[in-house]
């Protein structure tokens, strides 16, 4: 059993913080998923002001206690938090019993790395009692001390005439994005580790304990080699839309195994699935999804490229606008667009009720060409939409016609 004392001086601050603790101060009981090696640990050590009792489930004698006696380990006055909760989900009768006993707020925080919003025992016993937050790799203005995510919020407050001026005076730093998305936002590697031969060691073990580890706690998997062709089938397939079919003719599997695996990782936030935007949110249930993964060093690791290429870009892109979405306290969608004749969209913002349409070029020269699919879809929607952002890899910040601002990655970012 450890007490942790105030903040840790290595911390990197994350964007997610001031939420949690709003949450802490409002409901008995607040759950932070996410992949493993995010820094859930390290965030819910940092967070605490004065103390708090620590117990990780990987612990074998807390592991021990939490299976024989769960109201003993978490009974008593001090709040508790909780690491790796899904290892032993019996704790949670007890804290259940915990708070219909006395009902605090911020008694329990607890953390762990498969989606227990998926987990039916969390979601039957911590109903009414409990929120939940999703802690996502380090965006690039967090692993840079900063804290924060893109300029999102401020893009979607300001008036579009005001674009420019606030992204030429928002401080940032030019950056080669393929090095962004070689190291990803795993805080290890992208923050500790500076070589790329360190990264592939790392990587691999990563790998390694996902599918030796933490995979056979979510669902016994015995063809290994299967799965592991699959992750690196997915991983060739970012910003694709998501066939099935063909993807289990590719890797010779059939298409309900192919099912099964892709939804455990994307319950161990590996594979990200983005809903196609239509006015109808039934229809975005039927309409087919595009796919991204959960951190871009772990999908060049798995997909064996030498060089990031444009999804690449795109999926970094996709990895902060859904930090920021997390962290926000009122509700915004992530969706991307496309028409049966093609037009399409890389990202839409769905936040009250207005639409900001997102492109992604891995270009250093936009043109009024690339952003055809911007104007296309405020044709679509023009009481909704808001003018469009051409994300690209050049310096060039400029409106390409009337509706679409071409702006740096790196001055959003």
């Amino acid at each position: 059993m450890i007490i942790i004392h105030g903040m840790n001086n290595n911390f990197l601050p994350r964007l997610l913080q001031a939420t949690l603790a709003g949450h802490l101060r409002t409901m008995p009981a607040v759950v932070v998923t996410g992949a493993r090696q995010t820094g859930k640990s390290t965030l819910v050590q940092a967070l605490v002001n004065g103390e708090r009792r620590f117990l990780s489930l990987d612990d074998l004698d807390v592991a021990g206690l939490a299976r024989s006696d769960p109201e003993a380990l978490v009974g008593g006055s001090v709040p508790v938090t909780l690491d790796e909760v899904q290892r032993e989900p019996e704790v949670l009768i007890g804290v259940k019993r915990a708070i219909d006993r006395k009902r605090r707020a911020g008694q329990f925080l607890l953390t762990g790395s498969a989606n227990l919003l998926l987990m039916r025992r969390v979601s039957e016993s911590l109903a009414g009692r409990a929120s939940y937050l999703m802690l996502w790799p380090m965006t690039r203005r967090e692993q840079a001390g900063l804290g924060r995510c893109g300029l999102w919020e401020e893009l979607l407050s300001a008036d579009e005439h005001d674009w420019i001026h606030l992204l030429r005076h928002a401080p940032s730093e030019q950056e080669d994005w393929k090095n962004l998305a070689r190291r990803g936002g795993l805080p290890v590697p992208a923050v500790h580790m500076k070589t790329a031969p360190d990264r592939a060691v790392w990587f691999e073990g990563y790998v390694r304990t996902y599918l030796e580890r933490d995979l056979q706690q979510l669902s016994s998997i015995s063809a290994l080699p299967d799965f592991r062709r699959l992750m690196r089938a997915a991983g060739l397939r970012l910003g694709q839309m998501l066939n099935q079919t063909e993807l289990a003719r590719d890797v010779a599997l059939p298409q309900p195994t192919v099912h099964r695996y892709l939804n455990l990782l994307e319950v161990s936030f590996l594979l990200i699935r983005i809903p196609a935007y239509a006015v109808s949110r039934t229809k975005r249930l039927i309409k087919t999804p595009k796919l991204y993964w959960g951190d871009t060093g772990v999908a060049l690791y798995l997909a064996g490229d030498a060089e990031p290429a444009g999804p690449h870009l795109e999926n970094l892109v996709l990895l902060d606008l859904i930090a920021w979405r997390e962290a926000r306290m009122e509700r915004a969608e992530i969706l991307y667009w496309r028409t049966a004749v093609g037009e399409e969209v890389d990202f839409v913002i769905e936040a009250g009720q207005s639409l900001l349409p997102i492109e992604v070029k891995a270009t250093s020269r936009p043109h009024l060409g690339d952003a055809s699919g911007l104007r296309a879809f405020r044709r679509e929607y023009p009481k909704t939409s808001r003018h469009g952002l051409l994300l690209h890899a050049g310096t060039q910040l400029e409106w390409l016609g009337e509706a679409a601002l071409a702006a740096p990655w790196w001055m959003v970012l």
